[in-house]
């Protein structure tokens, strides 16, 4: 055992170290001291478990000291609640439902506390509370016999909220609820039943809220992402269909840049390859014929533009980028006059 400095020059570098034993006053001391670090240690080890059981967040389940009389109380708040409920006191039913739940997650009538929670709420017009809850019910309690109940129940309120019926008060006003709220319905609705069909309709009516708001790469995305992850889906056709539509309309907008047009027009190729038989694929392909003439009076466009505004060389460009890709046409007789125009 190596020394100290302090005892080496106590009992020098050859001497024997002494036993604490034989030293009463410093054994004392040292298990004084020892006593006290070890209930240090338990004290830090208490505060640690008593932050884990008193989180607030609704999906950790605190620690309980005594679950059987945690239990039994809340089986008491549970039927507290249900007079409550049965005495048309909804409010306060509402409020001892949701404890139940929060508090004893592990009473035999939490599952029932939080469904009942959920479905006052919806009946109360509390369309995001009440989704919120049945997310929380669908979340804990996968194995209850209300579990289909509760699903189905938020795709009513989704497919209701889409269509626009859904309201919430603000102010005293009645306002519809708004697209990002709807959006995060159907996230979660999509997500509690993933490569179902009831996600894919989900995630096909998120593009088509982002498309009636004009928000063209948000409804991409969303059509993108429903072919990329359900692919044999019935809506995966119509969803890529779709992005090639909303190019299209981003260009009638006035985005009419030949990339818009080539993206369009590639969309509608990978919807035609990748679904010959849906029933838009003659649509698809008029569409997509129609987009060559547009690229085409795009180009005789911006060469009218510096044809009139003088600048003769850039004219000529355009000019001839129309003669090279049309061959005939409309377009190709114009281009071609003008060049002659021009002195070519």
């Amino acid at each position: 055992m190596r020394l100290s400095f302090f005892e080496t020059k106590r009992f020098g570098a050859d001497s024997p170290v002494p036993a604490i034993s034989s030293f009463p006053i410093l054994q004392s001391s040292y298990c004084r001291a020892m006593t006290k670090c070890f209930s240090t240690a338990a004290i830090i080890a208490a505060a640690l478990l008593a932050m884990v059981s008193c989180g607030n967040n609704k999906d950790v389940i605190g620690l309980s000291g005594n679950t059987q009389e945690a239990t039994g109380e809340g089986e008491a708040l549970f039927t507290k609640a249900k007079e409550a409920d049965s005495s048309g006191k909804r409010s306060k039913a509402i409020k001892l439902y949701e404890k139940v739940a929060d508090v004893y997650p592990f009473a035999p009538s939490a599952a029932e506390a939080r469904y009942r929670q959920a479905e006052l709420l919806e009946e109360e017009g509390e369309v995001l509370k009440s989704f919120d809850a049945y997310q929380l019910f669908l979340t804990r309690y996968q194995g209850s016999g209300n579990y289909s109940k509760a699903l189905n129940r938020q795709i009513a309120m989704a497919q209701r909220a889409a269509d626009g019926e859904v309201k919430s008060s603000f102010a005293g006003l009645k306002t519809s609820l708004s697209t990002k709220k709807v959006v995060e319905m159907l996230e979660k609705l999509r997500d509690n039943a993933p490569r179902s069909a009831t996600a894919a309709k989900a995630q096909f009516t998120i593009g088509e809220l982002h498309q009636g708001k004009k928000e063209s790469k948000e409804a991409i995305e969303a059509y993108r992402k429903l072919v990329r992850d359900q692919p044999e889906s019935s809506y995966a056709p119509e969803a890529l269909f779709r992005v090639g539509v909303v190019l299209m309309e981003e260009a009638d907008r006035g985005n009419r840049n030949q990339a818009t047009l080539n993206l369009a027009g590639e969309a509608f190729s990978d919807y035609l390859l990748q679904y010959p038989s849906h029933s838009k694929n003659a649509e698809a392909r008029r569409l997509s014929s129609n987009l060559k003439g547009r690229g085409f009076d795009k180009s005789l466009e911006i060469a009218e533009f510096y044809f009139k505004s003088g600048q003769t060389e850039s004219a000529k460009v355009y000019y001839r980028d129309v003669m090279k890709r049309s061959k005939s046409g409309t377009s190709y007789e114009k281009a071609k006059a003008r060049l002659k125009e021009l002195g070519e």
